[in-house]
């Protein structure tokens, strides 16, 4: 088994959720960074990995998407500076322990961990995906698992439907159908969630919607008479919608099996960012214990 973990959904949730008072000598916020430390630290001794990868998000302006759609993402506000700083510092630490921090402007962390679980396939190595991030479930085989680690715990394929509504292979349709606020990604006017569940339920697949517009007006939905012809008026919007919804798998690294080794933690880089964070004793002795199980 690999774990590819979802970095960005970490830090944000500790920044959002650790005592902004944390800070280091000049003052500067240090709690993204104490509860991702932790949550990355908890998560290394409780499973010790051997095939690992930690994935971040770079940009929202410059990925591929926003060259298809250049709306996509436009309506979130850029991270403030407190965070930026902070989430350096996070890759410096996940460097620092020797996993693999790996970023890109052109795809975002979703794609990178699309990308090694293409991998372990081709090596017959499922993947443990760690996040919260529903979309992501969208890349699992019944052999794979997603985990959303200190929240609702692992989710295997055959578990999703019932988490997050539609099969894993039907989640970037149904994205596509009923739009992704967070994204900005606006989907068919008129379809929302249940109708979109729906259609999938009946149809198995937007291809198969729009192979079969005829007999939507069969499906037992509200304004369901009217549906086939929403669907056909926005269909480019439906298709454009999927470009950005679905997860690419092809974003190019340089020898991923290696990449995902781990290595022996630099104990001397930890302290230092420590230091400079005024952070106290138990990251560190958590720190030195990672250290003694690469050791074994």
């Amino acid at each position: 088994m690999q774990y590819l973990i979802d970095a960005s959904v970490y830090v944000f949730r500790a920044y959002y959720s650790m005592p902004d008072d944390m800070v280091d000598a000049e003052g500067n916020p240090v709690n993204a960074l104490y509860g991702y430390c932790r949550f990355l630290g908890d998560f290394i001794e409780q499973v010790n990995p051997e095939h690992v990868a930690v994935l971040f998000d770079e940009s929202l302006s410059t990925s591929f998407r926003t060259e298809i759609y250049p709306e996509y993402k436009a309506n979130r506000d850029p991270a403030p500076e407190e965070l930026k700083r902070q989430f350096g510092q996070c890759r410096r630490f996940t460097n620092a322990l020797g996993l693999l921090a790996w970023g890109s402007p052109r795809y975002e962390a979703d794609d990178l961990i699309g990308t090694l679980v293409e991998h372990g396939r081709s090596v017959n190595r499922p993947s443990t995906i760690v996040s919260r991030d529903k979309d992501l479930a969208q890349l699992l085989t019944p052999e794979d698992v997603f985990w959303d680690f200190a929240g609702k715990g692992k989710i295997g394929y055959d578990q999703v439907p019932e988490v997050f509504g539609v099969r894993p292979e039907q989640i970037a349709d149904f994205l596509a159908l009923a739009g992704d606020a967070v994204d900005n990604i606006k989907g068919v006017p008129g379809v929302g969630k249940k109708t979109a569940t729906v259609l999938l339920e009946a149809f198995g697949s937007l291809d198969g919607i729009y192979d079969n517009l005829d007999r939507v007006h069969e499906v037992n939905v509200r304004g369901a008479k009217t549906l086939g012809n929403k669907l056909d008026v926005h269909r480019d919007d439906a298709m454009l919608a999927r470009q950005l919804t679905g997860i690419a798998c092809d974003a190019p690294i340089d020898d991923a099996e290696a990449a995902m080794q781990r290595a022996k933690p630099d104990l001397g880089d930890i302290n230092n960012l420590f230091d400079e964070a005024n952070i106290g004793t138990a990251l560190r002795r958590q720190a030195e214990r990672i250290a003694d199980l690469s050791r074994d």
